[in-house]
């Protein structure tokens, strides 16, 4: 059936918002999970309701039009009303919830995210849930496009105004070395400036946190390898080829390689992050604090306790934090 002349529909708000924020229809079109076609004829159906040109499409990348950019305030008030009210709902009756897309850094995807998606399940019986795995940096952009609506992320930073954040974990940045690297009463700073370092990429936010503090340190060490993946850092911790600096969440991540490495106190300044599940500030109700208030139980029984059972030393750096 056509669409009626001058209806303007949330779907074609939506449509709006992805494209204005991506500055791309074929962006957008995968944001949303559409086709390109689909989402251009959305935005020709709303600029023919609207009566203006809300886009320069032959502009790369695409830019809003002056009655695009005062109509893209007004969107995003309604997109921010929808989510509002479909959490009112959700929080009556949490079976009326019929889609929630949550990101989540890779460090809880084998232990934590299983359950914790299992409990939101249960709860919410008519939910779609749609789950992402990524480096903070990814999920905080994600979900400040509204491409995601919440993420468990490390902070970045100073919290922004539209950001709604619950701290759920902190953990200390620790060294982690080939079984039997350090013997017993070592010089452990002496040992490590005669290893090669494996160092997490800069393309991700903890990369350059770690380089940061190696310089404030002024600790300077030569690097043969540069990596963004868990498992190949600690594949070349355990096979001798040298040391890395990550934390405890990671080490534990890269499970298959825990008995062949080790890990340590870092043995200068340390250095810690922390972990909390964030949203948009007064969209989703009080979904957002009832599922961090879940997540720190399966992070203290499956995180905190284990590995403090496995490395007393980590007893106060490693914890659950609270609102």
């Amino acid at each position: 059936m056509a669409e009626t002349a001058g209806r303007i529909t949330l779907w074609h708000i939506e449509v709006f918002v992805a494209t204005a924020e991506e500055a791309s229809i074929s962006a957008a079109a995968q944001r949303l999970g559409a086709s390109p076609s689909s989402v251009s004829q959305q935005l020709t159906n709303l600029e023919a309701a609207l009566g203006t040109a809300l886009l320069n499409r032959n502009e790369r990348p695409m830019s809003l039009t002056p009655a695009g950019s005062l109509f893209l305030r007004r969107a995003q008030a309604i997109l921010n009303e929808a989510a509002r009210a479909k959490a009112e709902l959700a929080r009556r009756d949490p079976r009326m919830l019929t889609r929630l897309r949550i990101g989540v850094i890779e460090d809880f995807d084998a232990e934590v995210t299983p359950r914790l998606l299992r409990d939101l399940s249960q709860e919410m019986t008519g939910c779609q849930f749609l789950l992402e795995t990524g480096a903070s940096h990814r999920l905080i952009d994600k979900l400040e496009t509204r491409a995601l609506d919440m993420i468990i992320a490390a902070e970045m930073g100073a919290e922004a105004a539209w950001m709604e954040v619950h701290p759920v974990l902190t953990e200390p940045f620790v060294a982690a070395v080939p079984k039997g690297a350090v013997a017993e009463g070592a010089d452990l700073m002496a040992v490590l400036r005669e290893m090669p370092l494996i160092l997490y990429t800069e393309r991700h936010h903890m990369g350059r946190v770690i380089r940061s503090h190696l310089a404030q340190q002024n600790f300077r060490l030569s690097h043969r390898f540069e990596l963004d993946s868990y498992h190949a850092i600690m594949a070349m911790v355990a096979a001798g080829e040298g040391w890395t600096i990550l934390t405890p969440l990671g080490f534990l991540h890269a499970a298959r390689f825990r008995d062949q490495a080790e890990v340590m106190p870092l043995p200068f300044a340390p250095l810690s992050r922390r972990i909390s599940l964030t949203a948009r500030r007064g969209v989703m109700e009080d979904i957002p604090a009832r599922t961090a208030d879940t997540l720190r139980g399966y992070l203290q029984d499956l995180i905190v306790t284990p590995a403090i059972e496995r490395m007393p030393w980590l007893d106060g750096a490693l914890r659950v934090e609270g609102d």
